[in-house]
């Protein structure tokens, strides 16, 4: 029986089944481990307030730093789908809706999600390396000791400021990658600026702006409420700070797309 045990411990079936049962349980961890979070924060933003100093810090933070490379990410994303969608429709005679298209597209998911992407890499890896730091070398344990609360003190202006930022940097973005859209669509197809600009309001309304907003919120929410988490619960010294960070922005994707299908189920299904 002992050497069946040993023979079934080293099986690949043996370790995948392992392999799943502490994905299940680390899974779980991290979920109670965010909704504790989350519940902390709102508890101290009801029981202390908001500094509006520190807020300001954050945002400039999460909004002006990581500008650039939203931009980039989503202009470049705009420019290649419609360098390949431009030709195929004007080939249909669609041309008088490649700007509608793509207005529709950017504004409904490519804006908020790329930019989700963007933000969760450059942003959400800093908060989480940031917080696992402070944990390793025992500041977020001095700073308890002082008797300030570290998940209020260290989250509410980090998530607030996701909120906050997020529909701005979006909004910019889908902006900025639907201009980009038409000038590519002009140079691979011929299209004409006139006839693609004419064409962006036919298919654009209120409701896709506001969910496009509301969306950027919740996800700019979530990628700094998880990134936090991840960081303020770290442990292990520099692999811990490392393991922190690539859970921080594993979860931040995984969560980005679940939130983005669940609101395409609820308001364009």
């Amino acid at each position: 029986m002992a050497t069946l045990a040993q023979y079934l411990k080293k099986s690949a079936t043996y370790k995948i089944f392992s392999a799943l049962i502490n994905d299940i349980g680390t899974f779980l961890s991290t979920i109670g481990q965010i909704s504790h979070a989350g519940i902390r924060m709102l508890k101290r933003i009801f029981l202390d307030g908001i500094s509006g100093k520190e807020l300001s810090v954050q945002c400039e933070r999460f909004g002006v730093s990581s500008l650039p490379i939203t931009l980039s990410i989503v202009g470049m994303t705009s420019i290649i789908v419609s360098s390949q969608v431009a030709n195929e429709m004007v080939k249909q005679g669609g041309s008088g809706l490649i700007g509608m298209l793509m207005t529709i597209l950017t504004v409904r998911e490519v804006g908020a999600i790329m930019s989700g992407f963007a933000i969760t890499s450059m942003i959400g890896s800093s908060l989480a390396s940031e917080l696992a730091t402070m944990r390793v070398t025992e500041q977020i344990d001095a700073i308890d000791v002082l008797g300030v609360d570290s998940v209020g003190h260290l989250f509410i202006p980090r998530v607030l400021s996701g909120i906050l930022m997020m529909p701005v940097i979006v909004i910019i973005a889908s902006a900025f990658g639907v201009i980009l859209g038409g000038i590519a669509s002009n140079i691979f197809s011929g299209l004409s600026y006139r006839a693609y600009f004419t064409s962006v309001w036919l298919g654009l309304f209120m409701k896709d702006l506001w969910v496009c907003i509301i969306k950027s919120a919740v996800f700019g929410g979530t990628i700094a409420l998880i990134s936090c988490t991840c960081g303020y619960y770290a442990k292990g010294g520099a692999k811990g700070v490392g393991i922190a960070t690539t859970k921080a922005v594993v979860w931040s994707f995984i969560s980005i797309v679940v939130w983005d299908m669940i609101f395409a189920m609820l308001f364009f299904f």
